[in-house]
């Protein structure tokens, strides 16, 4: 299912909102990565599984998952749940799980969207589990998500940026580490974003 709605997906942004991918070399074509991006629509997380070539895991509110019918379909294309406010520690076990075994595990770094398109302060989870995994984190970048019947479109045209990766090793590193790498994630999608 998982492939089949890549392709479809990858239609629909092409044909109706003419999107542009741009850095996919920059994802490693194998073992565990970690693919930080801003957030600004709920279609950012559909438009980042599709361009990347990996299949990609996703943390996603545990609210949605109780959602009927929807919350089954998103757990079978790889979301798994995550409580937000609170430190979940099922949820970074899942995702450390996956990034050791070699998978891609897409986070966005912020928790929430962005209501305005700012980049907002990152979440300490992120640092914290791509420092525990050892792991490359793969900066993103997401524009036009957010601007539907915006400046006379009905229909915006979508881009996604990856930058190069982040190298990260494995072990504990303390809480001056973990907000230096924190700030670092945030300023490469920013500067991916003023591109």
């Amino acid at each position: 299912m998982y492939e089949f709605l890549r392709v479809i997906f990858g239609f629909i942004f092409t044909i109706f909102f003419r999107w542009k991918v741009s850095g996919v070399d920059n994802i490693p074509k194998n073992g565990g990565v970690l693919i930080c991006a801003n957030h600004i629509s709920l279609l950012d997380p559909p438009v980042i599984a599709t361009a990347v070539p990996r299949q990609l895991h996703y943390m996603a509110k545990e609210e949605l998952f109780r959602i009927w019918g929807f919350g089954r379909l998103i757990r079978n294309l790889n979301a798994f749940p995550v409580r937000r406010g609170a430190a979940d520690r099922t949820a970074i076990r899942t995702a450390l799980g996956l990034l050791i075994a070699g998978e891609v595990v897409g986070m966005f770094p912020e928790g929430t969207r962005s209501k305005t398109g700012i980049l907002g302060n990152p979440e300490p989870g992120v640092s914290l589990i791509a420092a525990r995994a050892g792991v490359p984190i793969v900066p993103a970048a997401i524009t036009g998500t957010n601007q539907f019947f915006c400046n006379g479109k009905i229909l915006p045209q979508f881009s996604v940026k990856f930058g190069k990766p982040i190298p990260i090793e494995q072990g504990k590193i303390d809480k001056e580490a973990l907000d230096a790498l924190s700030k670092t994630i945030m300023s490469e999608i920013s500067n991916l974003l003023k591109e």
